[in-house]
């Protein structure tokens, strides 16, 4: 049920960024003057790395620019807490995070990509003293994924992400992970390199 509303919402969204622009076509070599940017939201599915088992989605948005040869810098805002686990009195991980990327030659319309990034951890959880159910933290993630091509502005985004929670109430690390599916909208359409075999 719940990947089901996850993949309705990416749909809503892929069908609002391509609404009229069903007969564009990805121009292999594309270039577009000045830097490219994007803007993108989607749904993340977590494990939240606090008990057993625990899973949770929540949205995210995104807004990076390519600064040289697929390098960039990016944002990102995330709140994961949707569909609270009935043993949790109450659970939100959100970050704010600022990173940077890297994207490789493209396969056709597939463009693989890797990020690094570090920021802020907000996380609410339950707890015995009724003045502590909340604090933040230094956080850092790692993650990459892939990016398909819809249009020369429009692309479906998955992405996997490891987070690294610095001395999480401890002097050990909290290690939420989990997939994020999306979508990317290029405001001056997307700098693609093509992949090229030797």
């Amino acid at each position: 049920m719940r990947m089901k509303a996850m993949l309705a919402a990416i749909a809503v969204a892929a069908a609002g960024c391509i609404a009229g622009k069903l007969t564009a076509q990805v121009a292999p070599a594309a270039r577009a003057g000045g830097f490219p940017i994007s803007v993108g939201v989607g749904m993340s599915g977590y494990y939240l790395d606090w008990g057993d088992s625990r899973w949770m989605e929540g949205p995210v948005i995104r807004a990076g620019v390519g600064l040289y040869h697929g390098i960039g810098v990016d944002f990102s805002a995330r709140s994961i807490f949707m569909n609270t686990p009935s043993d949790l009195t109450r659970m939100q991980q959100s970050t704010f995070l600022l990173g940077a990327f890297y994207n490789a030659p493209s396969i056709g319309r597939v463009h693989p990509f890797a990020r690094y990034s570090g920021g802020i951890g907000l996380i609410e959880f339950p707890s015995r003293n009724p003045l502590y159910t909340r604090d933040t933290y230094t956080v850092y993630a790692v993650g990459g994924g892939v990016e398909y091509q819809l249009t020369r502005k429009a692309a479906l985004r998955a992405e996997y992400e490891y987070q690294f929670w610095k001395d999480f109430q401890s002097p050990k690390y909290l290690n939420p992970q989990g997939v994020t599916l999306g979508v990317n909208y290029y405001l001056r359409g997307r700098h693609v390199r093509p992949h090229t075999l030797n």
